[in-house]
């Protein structure tokens, strides 16, 4: 046991020669970019990051979403909903968005990721990989009118504990670099603007 704990000590480690990362840039033809999407159950995360990912697969880059339901069945599969599990999804979500980066994909991510300092930490993550916090900006009261999977029911009726918004909560991002209002818009009106964003971010011009 003593082997194992001195063989994992990360003084024992040492980071790995890759190829430049600028060369895979340039095969690729683009910029990484991380786009980070925050905004409460139901605001429209997935389906917008959905819309903008086939957007820019159309115009021809190279893209990837993280979605939270999705890290859930896999990476996140060991994790609850607790304070601490929510703040360890959102460190697990980052590092594999910078190694997405690190490759050259325009990375989205879809998270609630509620807390203010968890998501500045994400950005630390990204270190000089452009970083952009989107504030999928909707209402509590119009998330639990759509409420596609039942999930404000439920934790109105005290079936679910620590949802965000009901019984733990969510902080608005102070200076987030991109809102996005979704009330009274279509799916792909909400998109558009994040697109020619994330084109002009993740081109060599």
């Amino acid at each position: 046991m003593n082997q194992h704990s001195e063989d994992t000590n990360p003084s024992n480690l040492s980071w790995q020669a890759l190829l430049p990362r600028e060369q895979r840039w340039h095969a690729l033809g683009q910029r990484p970019v991380i786009a980070w999407f925050t905004g409460l159950s139901g605001a429209g995360k997935s389906s917008i990051a959905n819309a903008v990912d086939d957007a820019l697969l159309q115009a021809g880059r190279h893209a990837m979403v993280l979605d939270g339901d999705n890290l859930r069945h896999g990476l996140s599969s060991d994790l609850g909903f607790s304070a601490l599990d929510r703040i360890e999804n959102i460190r697990r979500a980052a590092e594999t968005a910078r190694l997405m980066a690190e490759a050259g994909l325009v990375v989205i991510v879809s998270l609630i990721s509620p807390f203010r300092q968890e998501r500045a930490t994400a950005r630390q993550i990204a270190g000089d990989v452009p970083f952009l916090e989107i504030f999928i900006d909707t209402s509590l009261q119009v998330c639990e009118t759509r409420d596609p999977k039942g999930l404000y029911r439920r934790a109105r009726g005290g079936e679910i504990s620590n949802f965000t918004g009901i019984s733990a909560p969510y902080e608005v991002p102070d200076q987030p670099d991109v809102i996005v209002q979704t009330e009274g818009c279509t799916v792909d009106q909400s998109a558009a603007a994040l697109i020619s964003k994330l084109l002009q971010t993740s081109s060599f011009d």
